[in-house]
């Protein structure tokens, strides 16, 4: 496993713990909306263990506090720069990488707010929309050598990003009566659909989005 992130002490916890169950794990200190940093990070990625199987392109930042008015170009651009052009970028390269293979996994995270929307985050349910149709060419054009191409699609999950939010009374009060499931997601939800989507069991799937949400979108 290789991991990109911009945080060292967390890329460090994360290469302990896959360590702990046995696995061979390498960190980078990568920003993903600087395109000559992803892709001297994905040549790297390759030298480190000879090829890539898989990439989850998973880097996201979000903002939920600027009314849509009173937003700036500068916001707009940098929700644009590391949720959209960092999920390009390094797809790109794994594609070029993947193909003369004829094999290879991308998934990408996307949200349930690319369905609902986002009022004060019309930025980042934008993102989250464009990386779900970005997912859905590239099956179309790479199916044909080897490369499935999948989003996942989360609910309201309790995250590092998400805490300030889902942990205020309002928002618990507003949103969690709309799960049926009767509570909000925690990334261990997320295990089963990661290893599915990397292996060999997901050979015939690609070109979906799978929406993990404790029922939020069917309330």
């Amino acid at each position: 496993v290789v991991i990109w992130g911009r945080n060292e002490s967390r890329n460090a916890d994360a290469v302990e713990s896959l360590r702990s169950h046995g696995g061979e794990v390498v960190s980078m200190s990568v920003d993903v909306s600087d395109e000559s940093a992803v892709v001297e990070a994905f040549e790297a990625s390759v030298q480190s263990f000879g090829h890539v199987d898989s990439v989850f392109a998973n880097a996201g930042v979000g903002s939920g506090v600027t009314r849509f008015e009173d937003m700036t170009t500068e916001e707009w651009r940098y929700i644009f720069a590391v949720n959209m052009d960092g999920a390009f970028w390094t797809f790109r390269e794994a594609v070029k990488h993947m193909k003369p293979r004829a094999a290879g996994s991308l998934i990408v995270t996307s949200s349930v707010p690319a369905d609902t929307g986002f009022p004060r985050g019309e930025h980042y349910a934008a993102t989250k929309a464009g990386v779900r149709s970005l997912i859905e060419g590239i099956a179309v054009e790479y199916g044909r050598y080897g490369i499935r191409a999948n989003a996942i699609a989360p609910g309201y999950v309790t995250t590092g990003m998400t805490a300030g939010i889902i942990d205020s009374e309002q928002f618990t009060e507003k949103v969690l009566p709309r799960v049926p499931a009767g509570r909000f997601g925690v990334p261990e939800d997320f295990e089963g659909i990661a290893v599915y989507l990397a292996s060999d069991a997901s050979q015939w799937h690609t070109g979906d989005t799978i929406t993990i949400d404790g029922g939020f979108l069917k309330k």
